[in-house]
């Protein structure tokens, strides 16, 4: 249910503007972090997807904290007041996502390899912020002091953040990976989130946001892991 919830969330987003927006990108991240979540709790343990909120959430709001305050590693930036409540200037929201991504992220980077599930994963979710950043300042949620140079085509964001994001998923993904063990339990529902992210992304961008060079950096950027993992999930089909 809450992934079915998490899906028609995310095709709402283009079809409102304004407060329904506003209240559209909360309702979205709040519902992917709690589909991953309780995922994570019935299929891999309480204590496991406690140990993913405390790395993810806590990880990512010290990242993001120590961002605004000082411009490492993203870039200096500064949030508006439109996503809600904040703690140590960010936004609580903020952190929740690092969560419902970091997730499926992990499973998918565990299928692809034992040896380099931190460059992997920490790949995938640097990858899915070039679809993330310049949406969200493109809605007004955050902006930054001086976005350039930045990627072709991309305004708005600038090349220092998409570098701090892959150091800090990298790190954060090498958290997971020592601190979390692997197991067998489903993927099915944070793999069909990852994938449904992923192509709606690109969708969203080639027909209703007008940044085709958005679509197709991170379509590669994140293809680099969403690609390989569905066709690896695709062979092991029964």
């Amino acid at each position: 249910m809450l992934a079915a919830a998490t899906v028609g969330v995310q095709i709402a987003y283009p079809l409102v503007e304004g407060e329904r927006l506003r209240r559209v990108t909360i309702a979205a991240v709040l519902l992917f972090f709690l589909a991953s979540v309780s995922h994570a709790a019935v299929h891999r343990g309480p204590s496991w997807a406690l140990r993913l909120v405390v790395l993810t959430a806590g990880g990512g709001l010290l990242a993001e904290a120590v961002g605004v305050r000082t411009g490492k590693p993203f870039g200096q930036y500064s949030y508006s007041d439109s996503l809600g409540p904040r703690l140590l200037e960010v936004p609580i929201v903020v952190p929740l996502a690092w969560t419902m991504m970091a997730y499926p992220m992990l499973l998918a980077a565990r299928r692809l390899t034992r040896r380099w599930t931190a460059l992997v994963g920490g790949l995938g979710l640097a990858g899915w912020d070039v679809f993330l950043d310049p949406q969200m300042v493109g809605d007004g949620r955050w902006r930054w002091a001086d976005p350039t140079p930045g990627l072709p085509g991309v305004h708005d964001v600038p090349l220092t953040n998409f570098a701090g994001w892959l150091l800090v998923s990298v790190v954060l993904m090498g958290l997971l990976s020592l601190l979390l063990p692997r197991d067998r339990g489903s993927e099915a529902m944070p793999a069909v989130l990852l994938g449904w992210t992923y192509v709606g992304s690109i969708v969203g961008n080639l027909f209703w946001f007008g940044s085709p060079a958005v679509a197709l950096a991170g379509g590669v950027a994140m293809g680099l892991v969403v690609l390989p993992y569905a066709w690896s999930l695709w062979q092991s089909r029964p």
